[in-house]
């Protein structure tokens, strides 16, 4: 197959049947359900750009071993051209839903890749396991699949090991004929509901003792015994209008916690068993983390840009931008936006070059854009908020422009400086989705938390960076100073 259309990726949720629970339900069409459809349906038109010719182009290219056309966030990069190839792709699909899918199907795309270029990491314990990862990936790329994973062990008791709390934390349980047994559970599985594959890996951490816990491998979303339990979705009829709700009627991706009850994983689709050390080893010996980044960033790019980019036209609507706070709110938004921006060129300037061939973008910037995010995506909103003021408070529903009886009013009393009450309702509905609704703090709450803990992340860029250039800076200038002069002797302070 290669690329796959919109109604390909819609046709294969409807027939394979998983066990998905949200709102004590559980539901037997995820393509179709009111908590789901929404988004599927957005993610069926990112497919169906793939085969649009005004961006076939741009999203797709040609493996030159097997001359398979793909997505292009599936091609290994080749060169630093490449690279911008790749980023044009994840640009079109970023800007198509404003960057507000945080699990596009680029983005495991590019997890995937990452692995399957290190292929040989997972060589360690036998050449099977590379050799399964290379199958695998060659297998989600002839398919064109949509992959979710979940890294995080439920939060249930942090002061200890996954080994030492029993039966909760996701695990090999047994080894049978032709593969293993998984019990346990993981978080958070965004867009799992309706994905078509899960990635199981591990994030950094795992400890001596936690040998049942260090498997990486991968299983079908309709895996017998493999259950997701939803949170709680915004709407679970539908019924919210696209007036008053634009994003979250479109672009909710629901998250769940993965249950494994006796799943069984096949021996060729376990790449990494009970390994910790390998486990722990994965981020910093393959590509993952550049990969991921450099997708994360290119989204996050669009997301800044359109949470920016409202901000300016909520302050334009009432002339608020007229005044010298404001335009130095807005001027912060659009130094975030620009440090982007920035980072993005410096990873492809400096990409490096694999001893495989494989070309990689730097990871330094990159890692600094994801942690920077977890304070300037929240920082937007907020100026957001600020200039918004209680004007969100007070808008009507799309609903009451519809009333007669209520016209005059509606027309006359929510206007703008230049734009009129139906026009400037209808753009602070947008901003107040993005910025107030539950959808729009769940995008905040995603970011802050996205890249892990801001503290550490924080801490770790001190503890980590190469200093060098720093010290031979305050070094010179502490040679200017030189040694203290010595203090006159008293013959000389005489004469």
């Amino acid at each position: 197959m290669g690329i796959r259309s919109g109604a390909d990726y819609l046709e294969g949720l409807r027939s394979r049947p998983r066990e998905v629970w949200v709102g004590g339900e559980r539901v037997a069409n995820v393509a179709d359900h009111p908590a789901f459809a929404a988004v599927a349906r957005q993610l069926a038109a990112l497919y169906d750009m793939q085969l649009d010719p005004a961006y076939a182009d741009r999203l797709t290219g040609t493996d030159p071993e097997t001359g398979e056309t793909c997505g292009i966030s599936f091609l290994e990069a080749r060169s630093p051209d490449d690279l911008r190839r790749r980023r044009e792709g994840m640009r079109l699909w970023a800007e198509a839903s404003f960057g507000l899918l945080g699990r596009s199907p680029d983005f495991m795309n590019a997890t995937l890749l990452a692995l399957w270029e290190s292929r040989d990491f997972f060589a360690q314990d036998g050449q099977k396991f590379a050799d399964h990862l290379d199958a695998y990936y060659r297998f989600v790329r002839k398919n064109d699949l949509l992959l979710s994973h979940a890294l995080v062990t439920p939060q249930n008791d942090r002061t200890k090991a996954s080994h030492e709390l029993g039966d909760l934390h996701l695990r090999v349980t047994a080894e049978v004929e032709g593969g293993i047994i998984m019990n346990g559970a993981r978080m958070i599985a965004t867009l799992g509901p309706i994905a078509d594959e899960i990635l199981m890996y591990n994030l950094p951490g795992l400890k001596p003792g936690d040998e049942d816990h260090a498997v990486i491998f991968a299983v079908a979303a309709d895996a017998p015994g493999l259950r997701q339990i939803c949170r709680e979705p915004y709407t679970l009829d539908g019924s919210r209008s696209s007036f008053d709700h634009p994003l979250s009627t479109r672009f909710e991706e629901n998250d769940a916690l993965l249950v494994f009850n006796d799943v069984f994983v096949p021996w060729d689709r376990v790449f990494c068993y009970r390994n910790v050390k390998a486990a722990a080893e994965m981020y910093p010996r393959t590509s993952i983390r550049n990969h991921t980044a450099y997708q994360t960033n290119i989204r996050a790019l669009a997301k800044m840009q359109l949470a920016t980019g409202l901000a300016m036209a909520v302050a334009r609507a009432t002339g608020a931008d007229s005044f010298l706070h404001v335009q130095q709110m807005l001027g912060e938004c659009v130094c975030f936006v620009e440090h982007l921006k920035s980072g993005l060129a410096r990873a492809e300037a400096e990409a490096e070059r694999l001893p495989s061939g494989s070309w990689r973008p730097a990871l330094a910037p990159l890692h600094n854009l994801r942690i920077m995010m977890a304070s300037a995506y929240p920082r937007v909103i907020e100026v957001l908020q600020t200039i918004g003021a209680g004007g969100f408070m007070l808008m009507p529903s799309g609903a009451d422009f519809a009333v007669p009886e209520l016209a005059g009013d509606t027309g006359k009393y929510y206007c703008g400086a230049k734009l009129s009450s139906l026009d400037r309702v209808r753009l602070f509905k947008l901003a107040w989705d993005l910025a107030g609704e539950a959808f729009g703090q769940r995008l905040v709450q995603y970011e802050r938390y996205y890249a892990g803990d801001p503290v550490r992340n924080l801490a770790g860029a001190y503890l980590s960076v190469d200093d060098s250039d720093y010290r031979r800076l305050v070094d010179a200038a502490l040679a200017l100073a030189g040694d203290p002069p010595a203090q006159a002797s008293a013959v000389d302070r005489v004469a």
